[in-house]
């Protein structure tokens, strides 16, 4: 083996545990907190099928005769298979056709789950821009919690960050890898994905501060009511009750 297909070897596996961390590596805290409520919720349902098994057992051995053991290695087994029947669900990955009717309370971590899959295939700058989309998300997600599903606000994020960006991210995908470098109308596929990402980092960050803003201004107003009401128009102390 010559040193060029040596070196052509180390390249590769080098590329390949590359593209095994960026698969694993999270863009956002909210991909992380579904992955991790789906872990419990499998935990519990092993705990409490264990715990039937245990039960059952137990009265089995208490009114019928002792387990012996015989009894306690089907018990030991019984528990094995409990665990793998409930500890093999997967997590649900999210395709791009279920995003725009997701849960708007999960809608950003479900994005960011989605992005984190197509992350490794795209170019060096678009993944860096995937990342500060994670940090936007991840800013959004506290306000979808209480923003109403039917406003219009919900709507226009749903489309924002359900269909847009998640279409942008699969229309530069279905181009054959070759074609990505090369211009079309005035540029290239690379740059179009980097600019198209560009602007919905940005609008998802301008989504983000518009909501907290409208909750801002209920918070100052909130304190400007306290404030006439316990201190007075002009910053006194009102006389005691």
């Amino acid at each position: 083996m010559t040193m060029s297909e040596v070196d052509k070897i180390r390249v590769s596996a080098a590329s390949a545990i590359e593209r095994s961390r960026e698969r694993r590596r999270p863009i956002g805290t909210k991909s992380v907190a579904l992955r991790r409520q789906h872990l419990y919720k499998k935990l519990g349902r092993m705990l409490i099928a264990g715990g039937i098994v245990l039960i059952g057992a137990a009265v089995f051995g208490a009114l019928i005769q002792p387990l012996g053991f015989t009894g306690l290695l089907a018990l030991f087994i019984l528990l094995i298979g409990v665990a793998v029947l409930f500890g093999r669900s997967p997590f649900p990955e999210p395709r791009q056709a279920d995003l725009p009717k997701a849960d708007l309370k999960q809608l950003a971590g479900r994005t960011e789950i989605w992005l984190e899959a197509q992350r490794p295939a795209l170019p060096a700058p678009a993944r860096q821009l995937v990342d500060g989309i994670g940090v936007q998300l991840d800013l959004l997600a506290p306000q979808l919690q209480t923003l109403d599903a039917s406003s219009p606000a919900a709507a226009n994020i749903r489309k924002l960050v359900g269909e847009d960006l998640p279409e942008l991210v699969a229309g530069y995908q279905r181009i054959p890898a070759g074609l990505r470098t090369e211009a079309h109308a005035g540029r290239t596929p690379d740059e179009t994905l980097v600019g198209g990402l560009k602007m919905l980092e940005s609008e998802i960050g301008n989504a983000a501060r518009s909501l907290a803003a409208g909750e801002l201004d209920k918070l100052a107003t909130r304190e400007r009511y306290l404030q006439l009401k316990y201190q007075g128009i002009d910053g006194e102390d009102s006389p005691s009750i």
